[in-house]
């Protein structure tokens, strides 16, 4: 048989192999293209390595140094945009560092560098590291965008319109408690990422391939050095899992579902059938044939990039699922939805930050959509105050708008003899409750949708943006 390529020769792994392999595979096995995005954390790592080693005497004084010069040079020609992949030689960001590590201090010290480490625990590190950096960025975004939320809420806290269930007129409600609801949602998601957080920042170093270090490294001062909380206490288990990636996932997952949600919304406000807002023209395009078209673009690609967020998320959980303990290199597929789901979430919550930012709220749009029938629960609520059971004030309430419809009249222009018809324990004052700002201010309730209970609502988000 035909030899494919030249032996497994610079490979970290080529020593016992003396067949090439397969082009193809080469290519297929490769993840240098993106798992660069790791070349920082990959050197911190090893510079923490190597000091640990240090420590240990498996490095000399000297050997320490050059190493940590060197990967101090490594890491400027990435930052410069320098740094030049050699294709089929570096399949990985820690086949690369090494391979130029060598080239600036030489082979003999750089091959030091990896004594008792593994990829498998290297690799485990760099994404926790780098997921660690990251999730700070997404939690900074997402207060944000929390922020927006409880100021305008403030700000706009006397616009009234109507609420929906079956995306049908229901009752009438705030604005800003529409916008609270949203809070609501994404403060849980603001405290769940911080839980998300603590879990990602636990040291898998010196877990080595799977069986722990020979040398009595000291795995605490390394994870001290680069800022972890504590320890992965299992060497197996430091090196198989993926758990803080799939719960990253379903993390950004949930929050996707939240921003698809408040999307939908605002694209149905955005109609002209409701035209309760307005988008900025620098989140709206226009159509290549209807000139009179502004489609809410962004609201539409939020809603849509919320399934390529599940998707990332079932994903890797279908491809974990059977694998066998400890590392197997299908735990190499949660890298790229990983680096894809960080952006796709990070840049989702930038684009619903400049959306709500610069809206414009049509006030007298959502004014003119209330309609009297949505105070028929007032209505019942004005007898129940009167003494009479609720289920029987339901029934008289739900008579008068029969009665409307029948009239063709709305509910306010029924006159009062009219009302009486109905029920004789209706009096004079009953035409007060045909009054949306007093129908508002009589939900007074924590959680309401009165000016109090709103203002407590607006405090409550304040409150876990703090982290209280």
């Amino acid at each position: 048989m035909a030899d494919n390529g030249a032996p497994a020769a610079g490979k970290l792994w080529g020593g016992r192999f003396t067949g090439g392999l397969d082009p193809i595979m080469t290519q297929y096995n490769e993840s240098i293209y993106f798992d660069r995005a790791f070349y920082s954390q990959d050197i911190r790592g090893s510079i923490a390595y190597a000091r640990a080693n240090q420590k240990n005497k498996i490095l000399t004084e000297h050997e320490f140094a050059e190493i940590e010069r060197g990967l101090k040079l490594v890491l400027k020609e990435w930052q410069d945009g320098k740094f030049i992949i050699q294709p089929g030689v570096d399949e990985d960001i820690h086949t690369a560092n090494e391979r130029r590590l060598g080239e600036i201090i030489g082979k003999e010290i750089a091959g030091k560098l990896h004594t008792g480490r593994s990829r498998n625990d290297q690799v485990a590190t760099d994404m926790r590291l780098w997921l660690r950096d990251q999730l700070d960025q997404l939690e900074e975004y997402l207060v944000d965008f929390l922020k927006v939320i409880s100021s305008r809420a403030e700000k706009e806290i006397e616009y009234v319109m109507p609420g929906y269930t079956h995306l049908q007129r229901a009752q009438p409600i705030r604005w800003s408690h529409w916008m609270l609801m949203y809070g609501s949602f994404f403060a849980s998601d603001l405290q769940r990422l911080r839980e998300v957080k603590k879990r990602v920042n636990q040291c898998p170093l010196g877990c080595g391939a799977l069986a722990g270090n020979p040398f009595n490294i000291d795995r605490d001062a390394i994870a001290k050095e680069l800022g972890f909380d504590g320890l992965i206490m299992n060497s197996m288990a430091g090196v198989a899992d993926r758990d803080f990636v799939v719960e990253t996932m379903q993390w950004g997952s949930m929050l996707m579902m939240h921003m698809s949600r408040w999307a939908e919304d605002l694209i149905i406000y955005s109609s002209g059938e409701f035209s309760f807002i307005k988008l900025a023209d620098a989140y709206s395009t226009g159509s290549s044939l209807m000139p009179q078209k502004k489609n809410p673009d962004s609201l539409e690609l939020l809603r849509g990039k919320s399934g390529r967020a599940f998707g990332h998320m079932a994903g890797l959980m279908m491809s974990i699922k059977g694998i066998p303990s400890t590392y197997n290199k299908d735990l190499q597929e949660s890298v790229e939805p990983l680096l894809d789901h960080v952006k796709t979430v990070g840049d989702s919550l930038q684009i619903a930050t400049g959306v709500l930012s610069t809206l414009a709220v049509e006030s007298e749009s959502m004014v003119k959509s209330l309609t009297p029938d949505m105070l028929a629960t007032d209505l019942a609520d004005y007898l129940v105050r009167k003494g009479v059971p609720f289920r029987e004030t339901h029934h008289t309430s739900g008579q008068v708008v029969a009665l409307a419809e029948k009239e063709k009249l709305p509910m306010d222009k029924l006159s009062f003899a009219q009302l009486q018809g109905v029920d004789k324990r209706f009096e004079k004052d009953v035409m007060g409750v045909f009054d949306y700002q007093k129908s508002v201010e009589m939900r007074s309730a924590k959680g309401g949708t009165s000016k109090s209970a709103v203002m407590e609502q607006i405090a409550a988000v304040k409150k876990a943006l703090a982290g209280q």
